[in-house]
């Protein structure tokens, strides 16, 4: 049986894959380019992808395809009508990373409410050294306790931010933004309420048609003078080049784990802000804890499992 890994790198190198090996022979490819694609499944009967994306041509010119198993939980990388008309199996893995990425969440927000980033420059740059004085509080920071902690997206992650904020002393209000999710144990409000009355703001919604661009001109000015606003859902919920704008005009503070494009252009606004130490940016790695990457393989070869015993 031909299994195909295509983009093993975005696994992480240390990741084990020697369990897919008791189905059958596993051709790995550290990257794939969309030229490539059809070359590599055309003979497969299991493909393995997290970001390649796969369609319909593709799947037409892979006769012995059976099994799309995406090394994700989201699945837009993949044309699913098509694979349907094709009696092609599609599989995600969902809830590998939600520890992962409630973590990065608070590695983000405690990093900023605390200064951190000043900080750790003035203890290395010799500056708390030459001052003579046994503390530094010349970048007032804050606590998370007594704060409004605003959440899009109360889905499966969003509640478990909720819970953890909750514990450092914060109250939680929720915007849903399907407008479906209105029956939860914490307050819903609108997004320029949410904005408006919100410390600490965090995205942990999906990107479709209701979400995409959904942080804007528009809204982002109702942003509290001061506010931390997090994106850990996907790259295009935010419109980038309004944020940096915003950034550029008043004192608001931001975390990003995702992007429009992956990996950021240079030339992105983002990244020539007035006050870069208001923004911290990470390489979309919320998801991407060793213990997360671990139960991501547990999930796909779980599906193959599965699938094979239908």
């Amino acid at each position: 049986m031909g299994i195909v890994l295509l983009d093993s790198k975005t696994l992480g190198e240390d990741l084990d894959l020697t369990p897919l090996l008791k189905f059958g022979e596993l051709s790995t490819f550290a990257t794939t380019s969309s030229y490539e694609t059809i070359k590599r499944i055309e003979d497969a009967k299991i493909v393995i992808t997290n970001k390649v994306v796969i369609t319909k041509e593709m799947m037409q010119q892979a006769p012995n395809l059976k099994l799309i198993c995406i090394a994700a939980t989201g699945m837009n990388n993949v044309d699913l009508e098509a694979a349907r008309e094709l009696d092609i199996t599609v599989k995600n893995v969902c809830g590998y990373s939600t520890s992962s990425v409630v973590q990065h969440t608070f590695s983000m927000a405690l990093s900023l409410i605390g200064k951190l980033s000043y900080y750790k420059n003035a203890v290395k740059g010799g500056a708390w050294s030459d001052s003579g004085l046994f503390t530094d509080i010349s970048h007032p920071f804050a606590e998370i306790a007594g704060k409004k902690w605003g959440i899009i997206g109360l889905g499966t992650i969003g509640k478990e931010v909720a819970k953890v904020a909750e514990v450092f002393g914060a109250t939680i209000e929720y915007y849903s933004t399907s407008g479906n999710n209105k029956i939860n144990d914490y307050h819903h409000c609108e997004l320029d309420e949410l904005f408006t009355t919100c410390d600490i703001v965090s995205i942990h919604c999906p990107l479709n048609e209701q979400t995409k661009n959904l942080i804007n001109s528009s809204n982002l000015t109702h942003l509290k003078e001061g506010a931390i606003l997090l994106n850990l859902g996907r790259g295009g919920i935010i419109n980038e080049d309004d944020l940096a704008e915003e950034f550029n005009k008043r004192e608001i503070y931001a975390g990003l784990d995702v992007f429009a494009k992956e990996p950021i252009d240079k030339e992105n606004p983002l990244m020539h802000l007035n006050n870069p130490e208001r923004l911290l940016m990470t390489p979309h790695i919320a998801w991407a804890s060793i213990e997360a990457r671990k139960k991501l393989l547990e999930g796909i070869v779980e599906n193959i499992q599965t699938f094979l015993e239908e």
